[in-house]
């Protein structure tokens, strides 16, 4: 087996996460920083918890809400059918009121 080719392993490495939330485990480098470890994990721990970089989760939610308030002033298609509806039965009344 060669000599020097293997990096050092250190047994106590120091892990921090940014939860706050540290821990030592065996690797080859000495300090290891992670963004989420099984402390803040919405998997183990059951909560919510959106890790966003790009402001992505802030814009959907801005999408949503101004979807919400536009939304409540529109009329459905039923609604403009039965406009339509009555509109045409008007025209029509109003076309043999115009024969006679």
């Amino acid at each position: 087996m060669k000599k020097d080719i293997h990096p050092t392993y250190h047994k106590d490495a120091k892990v921090t996460c940014a939860c706050g939330n540290s821990f030592t485990v065996g690797s080859t480098l000495e300090k290891i920083s992670v963004e989420i470890c099984s402390k803040c994990h919405p998997f183990y721990t059951g909560k919510q918890k959106l890790v966003d970089t790009a402001r992505r989760v802030d814009k959907f939610q801005k999408r949503v809400e101004a979807a919400k308030t536009t939304g409540a002033g529109r009329k459905g298609k039923k609604v403009k059918k039965e406009k339509q509806k009555k509109t045409q039965a008007a025209k029509k009344v109003k076309a043999k009121s115009d024969e006679k």
